[in-house]
């Protein structure tokens, strides 16, 4: 699932960590259950936007481990996905395929995961969003999540570190059948700072792009309306990201982070673009409040966009929080978001 640029994502990779309900543990076999789910009433930064429900998260999946030998683990997790953007849009009822992977976990060596999950990018964030932090910080053209992705991590407590590889000969993804995405991370945690550089790099090549048009139909030969694919232009994409959070000080988080991304897209040129995220939050018993400031600057564009939210959450029970958020920017055409939601996870 991929995260908002100011989503606080402070993620510890170990590969012996395993979070969610245990239903099984016998003679080295564990099976563990996780969950998100997550229902928001939102009423969007674009002009004039209704005020709507949203199924964001309905999630649930199994993790499933069979020891080796003392160090070594091998597993699957497999996940179901019950709020695609159909769900979300409210015009489908069915649960699709979520994060489907086979991997290998060792507490000295790390873990290293084969299949459909996302890379580092998947990660990044210095503050605690709900709805309205920076949707894309590497593009709306490249994905850090795809079908044919290798994973690697390992987390030693005061440095950690981890890369990804995914290619998409299913063409499944913006990415391409020629083309391929790489990222990688390295992080370190010293005196209450938590400070971590990432790079990736994505080459988008032969790729296709749905657009509508229409298709015959096979009883009748008569034309129909429906979604088609065509060729999109290829593209280069580079990102390098510095993140630092400190939370030295009880029940306070205070983030920031820098991103510059260069974007070459055949027949457009060349792009640049910078982006600076500041994120705090304060806990106070069971209520957190938060807030966040991002400014972006991108190649020919006249101004810069200053983006902003305001939230406070309030924990319910383990793991479950209901939020009240409210957020903009000022580009054109924009009005300031609202949004009241709860979302749990196990």
């Amino acid at each position: 699932m991929k995260k908002t640029l100011l989503a606080l994502a402070v993620m510890a990779a170990a590969g012996s960590a395993q979070a969610g309900i245990e239903v099984y543990n016998n003679e080295g076999v564990t099976v563990n259950l996780k969950g998100d789910i997550e229902v928001v009433y939102v009423q969007a930064i674009a002009e004039n936007s209704e005020f709507k429900q949203e199924i964001q998260d309905a999630d649930f999946g199994f993790d499933v481990r069979y020891a080796i030998n003392d160090d070594l683990q091998f597993g699957g997790y497999w996940e179901f996905d019950g709020a695609s953007s159909d769900v979300t849009k409210g015009s489908s009822t069915s649960a699709n395929v979520g994060d489907v992977y086979v991997a290998l976990y060792s507490q000295s060596m790390g873990s290293i995961k084969v299949g459909r999950t996302c890379g580092m990018l998947d990660d990044a964030g210095v503050a605690n969003d709900y709805q309205f932090g920076i949707t894309s910080f590497f593009s709306n053209d490249s994905e850090f999540c795809g079908d044919e992705t290798i994973r690697y991590d390992i987390d030693k407590g005061n440095i950690y570190a981890g890369a990804s590889y995914t290619q998409d000969k299913n063409e499944n993804t913006n990415i391409g059948k020629d083309g391929n995405y790489f990222d990688a991370k390295i992080g370190g945690r010293v005196a209450g700072f938590d400070i971590r550089a990432y790079f990736a790099s994505a080459n988008l090549e032969n790729r296709k792009k749905e657009i509508d048009g229409f298709k015959f139909d096979e009883t009748t030969g008569a034309p129909v309306a429906a979604k088609v694919k065509t060729a999109d232009a290829n593209a280069d994409e580079t990102l390098w990201a510095f993140e630092a959070v400190y939370s030295g000080v009880e029940n306070l988080n205070v983030g920031i982070g820098y991103y510059a991304l260069n974007q070459d897209v055949q027949g457009a040129g060349d792009m640049d673009s910078d982006s600076l995220a500041l994120g705090v939050d304060y806990t106070i018993e069971k209520t957190t409040l938060s807030v966040g400031y991002s400014v972006s600057d991108k190649d020919g564009a006249a101004d810069k966009i200053n983006s902003w939210f305001v939230n406070a959450g309030y924990g319910l029970a383990p793991n479950t929080t209901a939020y009240v958020e409210v957020g903009g920017n000022d580009v054109d055409n924009t009005d300031t978001g609202v949004a009241l939601g709860v979302k749990a996870s196990f």
